[in-house]
């Protein structure tokens, strides 16, 4: 059981290393600490991130005064990202909604944004969501499977991949920009033709512009050790075969990823589905406000 304190901080959007070329961001920023979804891949438990216990959540309570304080002050017009530590969406958001109150106050503002979730709460958020696409927003649903099952013993503190399509359909219908990031695919799991097949199919269905992929998984210290131990409890017998595989890598990626890419490239090219995102181009705040930029 996770407990919830109120912490302040002394910043609150960061500079983005550029360019981005995977989700098109320019500053991102995070309004809690730890996670309530408690994925057993999640990379932000690694120990560079310094985070004691990801299962505690820290509220930054100031975090809403610092963004109205430092939006105006801001020369470039740029994506805020929405999820790069931790979900936006995750349970406590129902009480504090400051993901919520922080979209309001950058509809205000004129700034694009992208949030990456696993969480249909987005929903709540619609009307302002739709109010910022006016500039430009992007909502991407993290899908690594399409069983519910599986995604339960993966992701347990999160909704199941049934519920993100459904949400995923609800955001396409009105219009906002909305697709899939297809990691981690986790080896020995998860990287298997039914699945990618699977997961482009559903996407499809459910209204998704693009599926972003990344064939495999990232570990180090931290985050290693409670993968393999949550593979003990949920999957006897395969951390064994990560030790022999991958030994202390960083980047695992799955032993066909090859043959998957093929695959995953003959299925979207099928759906008109495409494997990169249109971005926002950042911009001088006196410039011209864009709508997306469209793919090369």
């Amino acid at each position: 059981m996770s407990t919830i304190t109120e912490i302040t901080a002394k910043t609150i959007l960061n500079h983005v290393k550029q360019p981005d070329t995977w989700f098109g961001l320019k500053y991102n920023m995070n309004l809690y600490r730890g996670c309530q979804h408690q994925c057993i891949y999640c990379d932000s438990r690694s120990e560079c991130y310094r985070i004691e216990d990801f299962a505690d959540i820290q509220v930054k309570v100031n975090a809403l005064a610092l963004l109205e304080d430092v939006l105006p002050r801001k020369r470039i017009r740029g994506t805020i990202g929405f999820g790069s530590m931790n979900d936006p969406y995750m349970p406590v958001e129902r009480e504090y909604r400051m993901t919520g109150q922080a979209l309001e106050i950058i509809a205000r503002h004129d700034f694009p944004i992208h949030i990456l979730t696993k969480s249909d709460l987005v929903l709540r958020d619609l009307d302002t969501i739709k109010e910022i696409s006016r500039v430009y927003a992007a909502v991407s649903f993290t899908i690594t499977t399409t069983n519910d099952d599986l995604a339960e013993k993966l992701e347990p503190g999160a909704p199941r991949p049934s519920a993100r399509f459904e949400a995923m359909r609800c955001l396409a219908d009105a219009g906002i920009l909305t697709g899939v990031t297809m990691m981690p695919l986790l080896p020995f799991l998860e990287d298997n033709e039914e699945n990618i097949r699977q997961i482009v199919t559903r996407a499809e269905e459910s209204g998704a512009s693009y599926i972003i992929p990344a064939f495999g998984v990232t570990l180090r210290p931290g985050s290693r050790d409670y993968y393999y131990q949550k593979l003990d409890q949920r999957f006897p017998g395969l951390k064994e075969k990560y030790i022999h595989h991958y030994g202390d890598q960083y980047q695992c990626s799955v032993p066909n990823w090859q043959d998957l890419n093929r695959i995953f490239q003959e299925e979207i090219t099928r759906a008109g589905i495409r494997s990169k995102m249109p971005v926002f181009i950042p911009e001088k705040r006196s410039g011209k406000t864009h709508q997306m930029t469209l793919f090369d």
